[in-house]
């Protein structure tokens, strides 16, 4: 693809009216070579490694040409959504673990040009024989470094030993590397250090909040009530301990979401997306939600436990301050806790418990059963909910569009009626019967 059209594409498509210095940087990159790009969460490097990856495709080629390997499913479904909206003519497909093998196949009757995976999966394919990589010339490493701290390093080196004709690739990573994999093309490698520019850090204020018990929950309860409108990520460090808080807080009528690795796929999918269309802007979270979520406006972020290394202090406070974008982080501290090094603090703050303007949920979220593989598409959505449900245009928000379903944000008002849901129930969509409910 030709650089101005990419650019064109990420402006028109994305909303990205200017690149910033990272990702005008990496519009430069020779195309053969491995890079090493170090860079901090929220940075946008997803679109500065995507633009030399479209770069070196070709329209029409009829063959693999690029796979980007990321070390989570929700990564993997971000970068996804970046790419492909901005690969004009060329087929973008993402493959994950818990999504259905069988669609994941049908979606290789017609060769991608380009394919975002995690890396187990990948190499599934791999061994059934579903996929031949021979053709890859590009390759992304993404976040290497949370990678190996998941022990993927043996699945990424069967996967890249695979990649024979590989002529660009590049490394992600929040931290420096020691040594590139032996695995890789090591010809002219270089590092692209934009790990101190820019950084998230000095657009962020610290917070001290102490709680008088070491059961924080009524500090929790308290601090959220004083803060802004806005959408907020609380991190613990346990599943137990989330569901816990998760489900105080719903006691308490504070609209929060749920998110870590027991849940499964769906659900936590639908967590990401309630939290982002404002329908749950509280979300409560293990450190699986420390990485790989792009979601807009996160004003702040709480540390309900202390995080259990430096590294996740740093990817726990990478969701807010993004995109040159400020944003608080609030650490909760109880008697006896001893603070780690690394941790330094703007200012200390004691909640009132109020505010003149709080969080809270001003949107609804529809559920429709039908998605992408029943030929609905967005619009489909909008013109239906116009025609059947009364609402503008400007009353729908953002809309998740799914293989076999969809969420759409409304106005909670709008579901004010009870008759509402039965009235869009009892109507097709594009000559489709559709199960509509609400979901938040």
């Amino acid at each position: 693809m030709k650089q101005q059209d990419i650019i064109s594409a990420i402006s028109t498509r994305l909303g990205h009216s200017e690149l910033n210095e990272m990702q005008l940087r990496m519009t430069q990159l020779p195309a053969r070579g491995t890079f090493t790009l170090l860079a901090p969460t929220g940075s946008g490097k997803t679109i500065a490694f995507a633009i030399p990856l479209l770069k070196s495709l070709t329209q029409s080629a009829g063959r693999v040409q690029a796979v980007v390997i990321a070390p989570s499913r929700e990564l993997v479904l971000q970068i996804a959504d970046v790419i492909r909206p901005i690969a004009a003519g060329l087929k973008t497909v993402a493959f994950y673990g818990g999504h259905n093998m069988k669609e994941e196949i049908n979606s290789l009757s017609v060769t991608p040009d380009i394919i975002v995976a995690t890396p187990g999966r990948l190499l599934d394919h791999i061994n059934r024989g579903t996929l031949d990589l021979g053709t890859v010339t590009t390759l992304v490493l993404d976040e290497y470094d949370k990678a190996l701290e998941l022990g993927f390093a043996d699945e990424m080196k069967k996967v890249c030993r695979r990649l024979t004709g590989l002529r660009l690739v590049i490394l992600t990573s929040a931290t420096p590397l020691p040594t590139l994999p032996d695995y890789l093309p090591a010809s002219a490698t270089a590092t692209i250090d934009f790990s101190k520019t820019d950084s998230p850090r000095q657009r962020m204020q610290i917070v001290k909040v102490e709680s008088p018990s070491r059961d924080k929950l009524d500090t929790l309860i308290d601090l959220l009530r004083s803060l802004p409108k806005g959408r907020v990520i609380v991190f613990a460090n346990h599943r137990e301990s989330v569901e816990r808080i998760h489900s105080a807080l719903r006691k308490a009528s504070l609209p929060a979401g749920l998110y870590h690795g027991g849940l499964d796929q769906n659900d936590r999918e639908n967590a990401i997306s309630l939290l982002a269309n404002g329908s749950t802007p509280i979300l409560v979270s293990t450190d699986l939600g420390s990485r790989g979520l792009d979601i807009p406006q996160l004003s702040a972020v709480i540390h309900y436990h202390l995080p259990v290394s430096p590294e996740a202090w740093t990817h726990r406070n990478g969701r807010t301050a993004r995109q040159s974008a400020g944003g608080d982080v609030y650490v909760i501290i109880s008697e006896g806790e001893d603070i780690p090094e690394y941790l330094n603090f703007d200012r200390e703050y004691v909640p009132t418990g109020h505010n003149d303007d709080p969080i809270r949920s001003e949107t609804a979220t529809l559920y429709f059963n039908v998605g992408k593989k029943e030929k609905i598409s967005k619009g489909d959505i909008v013109g239906f909910l116009i025609a059947q449900g009364g609402l503008s245009a400007g009353n729908i928000g953002n809309i998740t569009l799914r293989d076999h379903s969809a969420l759409v944000a409304v106005p909670r008002s709008f579901l004010d009626d009870p008759a509402v849901i039965s009235r869009l129930n009892s109507s097709r969509i594009k000559n489709t019967r559709a199960k509509i409910s609400r979901m938040a």
